[in-house]
Parts: C-alpha cells; structure tokens; sequence
C-alpha cells in the first residue's frame, strides 16, 4: 500500500472480507478437501497458501486498524526512574519518530470532512461524556456515571487522556522508536518552549535525571521552586550515590538551605560592582545614578579586598550608607605599610585640635577621627588608588551622596533583610551555623548536584538578583576554567596547559529562565561551552524573554545561541514560528473527483450521450509544519530540531514513582534527611586562603590593565 502515491489509511478496512474468505478456503481445504474435488495433497497445499494470504492480507487490516485506532486514543507512556536508559554518548529525549514529507501528508489527510468518522470519538463516546455529568447527582445513576468515568481497560467508553490537543499529531506513525540525541551537541546548548503546565518540568526531570547518573556537574536554576522537581533531584543524586554532593540553595527554606556568598568570588574586581549595578535600571535618567551606583560600591569592594576581607551584600550595605569606618580602617591599613607606627596616637591629637565651626559644609557632621585619617594623610603624601577613591567618596556632602547612591539603596535593604541576609551574605567565622557554605569552582572541583530554588513567586527582585548574581560568578567561573583548569590555585595539583584534561561538563538547567537571563546569561551561551558548559533553558514563550530583555535585537542574540530546540504546545503564534520557519516545504498529493456528461448532437450517431468518472492527483507545495499544529500538540509532546536541523517528534514519557523506594514521600521527609546530613564546614580557611591568592592575582591584573587604560 506505501508504493502508492495516496496511501488511504482513513478508510473502511476492506482487508477485512479477503482475509475472512481466504482464511475460510484454507479451513474448507483442509478439513473437507473432498468438497471441493481436491486429493488431499494438492488441498493441502492451497489451504496453506489461503492461510498465507490471508495472514497476510490479515496483517495489512490490522495495519489500518491499529492506525485508525491511535487517532482517537493514543497508549500512555511513563517510565519508572530507575528504567531511565542512560548513555555515556547519547541523551535519551523519549519515544517517537523522525518526521518526514509522509507525515504531513498524513496530517493533510486528517482534515478532510470524509473522514472525520475516523479522526473523531463516535457519537456513543459523546454520549457516555454527556451522561457522566448529567447522572452525577442522581442517587442510583450516580454509580454508572462513576463507571463510564473510570479509565479502567474494561471500560469500553473510558474517557481520553487528560493531555488535550490533537492525538493524530502523533499517530500518524505508528511505528515508534526510542530518540536520542548525541552528548557533542549539548555544547551548542538547548531551548526548550512550552506553555504551563504541558510537561517542560517533566522533560526537566528526564533530562538532569541522566546528567545526575553520568556524573556530570549538575546545576538546576528553579525561579519558582517546583516541590516535585527538587524531590526528583534529591532521589536521583541518591540513587546514583552522590547524596554527600548534594547542596540545596532555596531562599524560600532558608532553615534548609546551604548559604552561597554571591559576591565573595571574583576573576576581576569589577565583577563585584557589576553584578550589584546591573540589577537597578539603565533607562533614561537612571543610566547616570546607575553608573554613580557602580562606582561608589567598586571603591568599597576594592577596600575590602585590600583589607583582605570577602565582600557580601551585608558589608556592601553598611558602607554605602556610612562610608566612615571603613575609610579609617583603610587609613590605618595604609599608615601601616608607610610604616607609621605611632598613627593611632597622631590621629587622635589631630582629631582633639580640630573644631567643627572651621570646617566646610562638606565635612560638618562627619566623624573627626576620619577628617584627622584624611589630613595626616594628605599631610604625608600617602597615595594609593583605593584610598584616592575612598578620599574622593568622604569628601562628597553627605546629602549629596546620599541622593547619588539612592537607587542601589533599596535593593540592598531587600537583599540583607530577614532570614535570606544569612544565605548570601554567610558569616565564614560562625561555627554555630552548621549549615554548608558552597562556591561555584569547588563544586565543579567535587561534580556536585546544586538545585538553586528562589522563589521568584514570594519577591521577584530578590529572586532576579541573586540568580544573576550566580550567572555572573559562573561566568567567571567559566572563565577560570577555560585558562587554568579546575586545580585550586596554588595546589600541587596544578596541570600545566600544554597538558591538561578536558575539563568536567557542567550541565546547567535554567527552568523558567526568562526570570533570570541578564546581560549575565548573554556570555555564559557565548563563551562558556569551551569551559565545559552545556545550558538548558526552559520558557513559555519567547516573547517572555524579548520583555525581560527589553531588546528584540538583544533576544535574537540569545536566540542564535541554541543549537538544538524542543518545542511542546505553545499558544503564542510568533513563538510558533520559531521552529516552524526553520523548516522547509513539502509537495503533499490532493486526490481530486471528476465526473462529467455529454450527449451527442450527431442524429446519425449510435451514441446519446458520454460520462466519465476519474480521479485527478494534484501536488501541491506546503510548509511541512504550520503554527496551528504547535498549539495543538498534546501534554508531554513535543518537536525537536535536533543535530543540524533534522525534525523529530517525540514523546516524554511521564514519571512513575510506584515503588521507588528512594523517592522522599514528601518535602518534610526530604528536609528531615537534609538537616541529618548537614556539617559545618570546618575547612572554609583553605578555601579563603585560595580565594586571597587568586584575588590577588586578579587585583594585580586589574591595576596593569588600568595604568595601561
């Protein structure tokens, strides 16, 4: 039947009476071969050839049968985790097929009003949906309603799936297999496009469930905080015996959650101001206040980290709104390495002499002790370019400053208030605190398992702040990794370059990432696939990026950074048509009925009149998917252009925890476990002591690039 050109799988199964008469002929033959005036030899022989067709012809009606019945009523499909095939060399994306030119012709075939008997629930099936509801209340029809309800396999009217859309998108191939996609074409990352609630958490879990037992680096980026997708995680990374790799960072449980320091870690000073100005507005106005910002928190974070202390939002705070003490502590630092020994007795006899009555409005107010810092110093020509800038930032009236720096005022007032200050401005020195501190590179250094929750439903800007915070650090984490490796600076562990390893794959799942995507996000899709780095995004809709961005220009950039796209049903149309514009036409065949009647004007003629019945074959050319078919895919399926542009269509198959002893029961269960697995982290000085190093290195790096500048 495939060697026509209209295969006609929408149809009564004719095969049907062949395969009956031929099966029939083939009993006749050989129980009463006598019958049909045959020896028993030669019955024998064609009741096995009657046998033969009609097996054979029995098989071509079950063929449209089978076909016939997936357009109404597609086999469920859920696999249970520990069943998750899981390749050193392939992602597993599901079960389906690769769609071709035949495909859409069979879509094409679905729409014809001839056939809709076959496409359609019959009226039987419409009236058992109707009585369900119409006997619901009434005391004895209640328990057929109850009945026609249920989907048990003996109910013959048992209602459709729950997973809407259209069934044939699917059906039209019958012949399934499993869909894999090659580890290499991670690098060049993917998008993932759905609307709510049609499987991309699911995907998610199919997906960082295989990332999780190959051993790779796994980070999950969760805006909402999906209670089924992190209890996944947690049963996966014990599954796979990496529980003790396991960090949990969740503003919404901060009694659970490890603490991270998102601005403690640095390849560049800078980094420090940057992830800070880069959360307040750049528009308008609030471009120059924005840069203001930049500046002043720049000043405080390379004081800091000349004191060697690591900056955090809650120092970052303090010394915005009185840059004082930090002044003179710098000061004092300065006089120090100058060699003054007696600096704390002179500021204190210059701070005595001075009267508040002779200095200039800029000064009145501020603390004596910080105007005798700045005197003595200008007095002994001490020059450093951090004191210069906190010199420059003391002196400013304080009004004045205050309006400046106004607009990075609320956002660290958010940032250090209540119970989440703890979690990202985390205390190194307090052994009360057993919960674990984590940074990006000794995560990589461990191939650890971090599920990243922040709760973006409960404050949105806290949420954005802190997530592009840790794009930035990994960014720059990316960036260490691409030039020296994942050996801790200073270790007897370092690999020279001209020898190194390949470095870990991180895998990095960023759900709902249109919350997150920054200036932060743009290099991460650039650059960091030769660190290692293989991003999965998941998003509604792309415009959802484009108003986060503000930029289409800027959303095409991102855009053009995903190689491979798995789309599941959309309902934004210009969404849509990013896969759909990527794929080419096809010619599909439109079978056409002509009849026609002419009579004959010749008298003479023997002929009245002519007729003619005859089936024309017309081509036509068609796109090979349309937007329409993006909005009616059903739950858990999906298109993919996968390696190249070669367009698959699958189906994810859904979680099945029955029996999964490893699966928690519930958030509690989890967090009860987590809270007995916690340690302090006793070697925290180690890691400082790497931090300084490395810091100083990049201060050093900094300052060249500067006087160079």
């Amino acid at each position: 039947m495939s060697s026509h050109p209209m295969e006609g799988l929408l149809r009564p199964p004719v095969e049907l009476w062949s395969t009956a008469t031929a099966l029939a002929a083939g009993t006749l033959s050989w129980l009463a071969p006598w019958a049909l005036m045959m020896p028993p030899d030669i019955a024998l022989a064609t009741g096995s050839t009657f046998f033969g067709f009609g097996f054979w012809r029995g098989r071509q009606a079950w063929r449209v049968l089978r076909y016939q019945h997936h357009m109404k009523r597609l086999p469920s499909y859920s696999v249970r985790a520990g069943q998750i095939p899981v390749s050193r060399h392939k992602l597993f994306l599901g079960r389906g097929f690769r769609w071709t030119q035949q495909h859409t012709q069979r879509l094409r075939d679905t729409l014809k009003p001839e056939v809709q008997r076959y496409v359609q629930p019959g009226r039987l099936y419409q009236w058992a949906r109707q009585k369900e509801v119409a006997w619901e209340s009434i005391p004895l029809l209640s328990v057929l309603a109850k009945g026609l309800r249920s989907r048990s396999r003996w109910n013959p009217l048992a209602p459709l799936s729950a997973v809407g859309g259209k069934p044939a998108l699917h059906a039209v191939e019958p012949h399934e297999q499993s869909v894999w996609m090659d580890l290499g074409e991670r690098v060049g990352h993917t998008l993932v496009l759905g609307t709510t609630r049609v499987g991309k958490t699911r995907l998610a879990e199919l997906l960082i469930s295989q990332d999780i037992r190959r051993g790779d680096v796994v980070i999950v980026f969760d805006p909402k905080g999906d209670a089924d997708l992190l209890r996944r995680i947690y049963a996966e990374a014990k599954r796979a015996g990496r529980l003790d790799d396991f960090y949990l960072f969740h503003l919404g449980f901060p009694e659970l959650s490890a603490r991270y320091n998102a601005i403690g870690n640095f390849s560049r000073i800078t980094e420090v101001a940057t992830r800070i100005a880069n959360q307040l507005p750049n528009e308008g106005n609030s471009a120059a206040f924005k840069e203001f910002a930049w500046r002043f928190v720049n000043i405080i974070a390379r004081a800091l980290v000349a004191l060697k202390r690591r900056p955090d939002y809650q120092q970052i705070r303090r010394y915005i709104n009185d840059i004082e003490p930090l002044f003179v502590e710098y000061a004092g630092h300065c006089a120090e390495v100058a060699g003054i020994d007696t600096w704390a007795s002179l500021v204190k006899e210059r701070a005595a002499d001075i009267k508040e009555r002779n200095l200039p409005n800029a000064l009145r107010g501020r603390s004596m002790e910080a105007i005798a810092c700045m005197r003595l110093l200008q007095e002994r020509a001490i020059y450093d370019p951090v004191l210069d800038g906190l010199i420059s930032a003391f002196k400013y009236d304080k009004t004045y400053f205050d309006k400046i720096v106004s607009s990075v005022g609320p956002l660290m007032e958010k940032l250090t208030t209540g119970t989440i200050a703890a979690l990202i401005s985390p205390d190194y020195q307090d052994d009360r605190d057993a919960r674990p501190i984590f940074e990006w590179m000794e995560v990589v250094r461990r191939k650890g398992i971090v599920y990243v929750g922040l709760d973006a439903l409960t404050d949105t800007t806290v949420a954005s702040a802190v997530g592009n915070s840790m794009f930035a650090d990994l960014v720059s984490v990316a960036g260490t990794i691409y030039k020296h490796g994942v050996a801790a600076p200073g270790s007897d562990t370092a690999i020279p370059i001209n020898t190194r390893q390949s470095p870990p794959t991180i895998s990095l799942h960023a759900d709902e990432f249109n919350e997150l995507i920054g200036d932060e996000f743009v290099p991460l899709l650039n650059k960091a696939g030769g660190a290692g780095f293989q991003v999965t995004a998941y998003t509604q809709t792309w415009s959802d990026v484009e108003a986060r961005i503000g930029s289409r220009a800027k959303a095409g950039q991102v855009a053009g950074n995903f190689n491979t796209m798995l789309m599941l049903r959309v309902k934004e149309l210009d969404t849509a048509a990013m896969l759909t514009e990527q794929l080419p036409r096809v010619e599909v065949f439109t079978l056409m009925s002509v009849s026609g009647v002419d009579d004959s004007s010749d008298p003479g003629s023997g002929v009245d009149f002519k007729s003619r019945n005859e089936d024309r074959i017309s081509v036509s050319e068609v796109p090979m998917l349309t937007a329409s078919d993006m909005v009616t895919l059903p739950k858990g399926q999906a298109f993919a252009l996968l390696e190249g542009g070669q367009l698959w269509k699958i189906r994810i198959p859904l979680p099945d925890d029955r029996s999964d002893t490893v699966m928690p029961g519930d958030f509690e269960e989890m967090a009860t476990a987590m809270q007995r697995s916690y340690i302090s982290n006793d070697h925290w000085y180690r890691v400082t002591e790497h931090w300084w190093h490395a810091v100083s290195e990049a201060t050093v790096e900094t300052a060249k690039s500067s006087d160079s500048a």
